[in-house]
């Protein structure tokens, strides 16, 4: 009875702060110091990007921090975050493609767009099914990162092997980036710090990671993989219409280009 009686005790304590009304009076100008709003803008009041990048990291892996985030404002389970060069990934797509379920759940029950990867992922054969006879060919496009359909089943395991088994059988659901080769030299002629501004900030570096692919990294940005197109032109992961591209200067490379769409950032070594 006693422990009733506490529970009684923190649901009357909890009824009565929740019922009482919150006012609060802003002077002018005062309304992004507090830190329950979105920042202000010129196109209104906007998420905080540190939060949003945060939930939507966080949504790879971690369940707890998420449901913290998402308790405190409902709105991020609905975010997303540019990675890079329009590589754009929602917190739910995260969860979807590392197949944490929980996590998915969660965000949904909060909002979030449930997409095919997440469906996919989940489980769900008859919507997938649906989806791709009323949107012929739509099971080959790829994810966030360039990460397909079928992989996304994949990291669903167990409960979404129905689904893996659907797309195994329409072989279409799969088509992964391929890169081409390039030996070790040529790749070492590639590998260096390129400049586009005088800033230490206006940096872009060129390196290689242990499946021997080059890497394009922003400052204090996140490494990107690059993909050889064949004569030294890639696209960064994900987004396979930009291209980068090192003219053939006889031997080390002096200059990039960045080529999206009608924009184009050259840079060179310093």
């Amino acid at each position: 009875m006693a422990g009733l009686a506490s529970l009684f005790d923190r649901r009357s304590f909890l009824t009565g702060v929740l019922a009482a009304p919150a006012v609060h009076v802003l002077a002018p100008g005062t309304a992004s110091a507090l830190p329950f709003l979105p920042q202000a803008d010129a196109n209104g009041f906007r998420q905080d990007p540190a939060l949003v990048q945060e939930v939507v990291g966080a949504s790879h892996r971690d369940l707890e921090r998420v449901r913290a985030l998402v308790e405190s404002r409902p709105a991020l389970a609905r975010a997303s975050w540019d990675w890079g060069f329009g590589d754009w990934e929602s917190a739910l797509g995260a969860a979807s493609h590392t197949g944490r379920r929980e996590i998915a759940e969660l965000l949904i029950a909060h909002g979030a767009r449930p997409t095919l990867f997440t469906l996919a992922m989940l489980g769900h054969v008859d919507a997938v099914r649906a989806w791709v006879h009323a949107q012929p060919g739509v099971e080959s496009i790829a994810g966030p990162h360039g990460i397909t359909l079928l992989a996304h089943a994949r990291a669903g395991r167990e409960p979404a092997s129905a689904v893996v088994d659907y797309l195994e059988g329409l072989g279409t659901a799969d088509p992964r980036a391929v890169s081409q080769p390039l030996d070790a030299r040529e790749r070492a002629d590639l590998i260096g710090t390129y400049a586009y501004g005088s800033a230490e900030t206006e940096r872009l570096e060129i390196g290689e990671n242990a499946q021997e692919l080059l890497t394009l990294t922003p400052p204090g940005g996140v490494v990107r993989n690059l993909f050889h197109l064949g004569g030294r032109a890639f696209h960064p992961a994900g987004v396979p219409s930009v291209r980068i591209r090192f003219p053939d200067e006889e031997g080390e490379a002096r200059t990039l280009t960045i080529h999206d769409g009608d924009q184009r950032l050259e840079a060179r070594r310093p």
